[in-house]
């Protein structure tokens, strides 16, 4: 958005976290959520478009609504997931959901919510296959070539990295022909791979790469992937690579929290889409490194549940065919904020379901 021209009040996820804030993290948000009211009543606002996370949304949404302004939320809360008596909040809170994933249109229909089903970010452009080719052309090759997704919140790479690292050690000890590539957000990461590698007693080998933001190239080049659950996953799935899903957490947390908290029988989104287990999902994880690598082995040396998991991939992706989430989305908030939308523009009916309200102000 930066790079587009809007101008930035604040920044609130250069340092998310996942699961309950700390104090410093809460005191910095009141700060920011006091500074941008601030900000709002000096400002015309028409429409406020939160992305994701309640937590952190919701307060800002408040304040939104307390002033007149229309709330289109930009990829839906996960209240199906986790806590979804928060449902009363969202609907006093917002105006619309843009659902990113398509079976969340109708849960927030049905309980009240509008809500639109727009398509993924991710599935927006097709795969410059030649391009990532031309990339790649230089890595390393090998009879199986493993990447490796961390994640990108520092607490998932605290807890996670040791793990892919120990099970990518443990695979490379059975298959003295393979290689492996770390895939990373942002360069700042790579100084604190190492160091969590030295921290452990591993040793990196010499078969490992490293790249930083080629997340897709990374995909295209690997054999299999061992990543942490997130996004990412419907990133790796895009390209039918076969993976191996983990998220470490603490056995207590889990057993007196979260285990309560989670509503679906599936946690990574490759599953929650198919309604089944098509991807190998360690999640939660309390132990070490020798599961996954088990996993991924039964994965490299059985063609056949490679294959399936390659098939259910791809069944997965088509969910997302003919669906473009950018101009969906801008069609619905320049509708909200009282403005001539594409599908206006070409001529195409609008939707009936969403209404054309005016700008604050007019």
């Amino acid at each position: 958005m930066e790079a587009a021209g809007a101008d930035v009040i604040e920044r609130t996820g250069d340092a998310a976290v996942m699961g309950m804030p700390g104090l410093a993290k809460i005191r910095e948000h009141r700060k920011i959520n006091a500074r941008i009211a601030r900000w709002v009543q000096d400002n015309e606002v028409a429409v406020h478009v939160p992305v994701d996370s309640p937590a952190a949304n919701f307060p800002v949404c408040a304040i939104m609504k307390s002033r007149g302004v229309r709330v289109v939320h930009m990829v839906a809360p996960q209240l199906w997931a986790w806590a979804p008596w928060r449902i009363r909040k969202l609907r006093r809170l917002t105006n619309h959901v843009m659902c990113v994933l398509p079976f969340e249109e109708e849960w927030f229909r049905s309980r009240g919510v509008e809500a639109t089903f727009i398509g993924h970010p991710l599935f927006e452009k097709p795969i410059d296959e030649a391009g990532l080719d031309e990339q790649i052309q230089d890595w390393n090759q090998g009879e199986q070539q493993i990447a490796l997704m961390p994640g990108s919140r520092p607490s998932e790479i605290q807890k996670n990295f040791p793990l892919l690292l120990g099970a990518y050690i443990k695979l490379k000890g059975e298959h003295p022909n393979m290689c492996g590539m770390v895939a990373v957000t942002r360069p700042e990461i790579e100084p604190i791979l190492r160091q969590l590698a030295k921290d452990h007693g591993l040793i990196w080998p010499d078969s490992l790469g490293l790249t930083v933001a080629n997340t897709d190239a990374a995909v295209r080049w690997c054999t299999l992937a061992l990543v942490v659950s997130g996004t990412v996953t419907l990133q790796i799935a895009r390209q039918h690579r076969p993976m191996v899903i983990v998220y470490k957490i603490g056995r207590i947390g889990w057993s007196l929290f979260a285990r309560w908290l989670i509503q679906t029988p599936y946690i990574t989104l490759p599953n929650i889409l198919a309604g089944r287990e098509v991807v190998t999902e360690l999640v939660p994880h309390f132990v070490g490194a020798e599961p996954i690598a088990d996993r991924a082995t039964e994965l490299l040396e059985d063609r056949t549940k490679y294959d399936l998991q390659i098939q259910e991939l791809q069944s997965i992706t088509k969910m997302f065919d003919s669906k473009n989430a950018a101009h969906e989305a801008a069609d619905i908030v320049a509708r909200y904020a009282g403005l001539d939308s594409r599908s206006n523009r070409d001529g195409k009916k609008a939707d009936s379901d969403t209404p054309v309200p005016s700008a604050v102000g007019d």
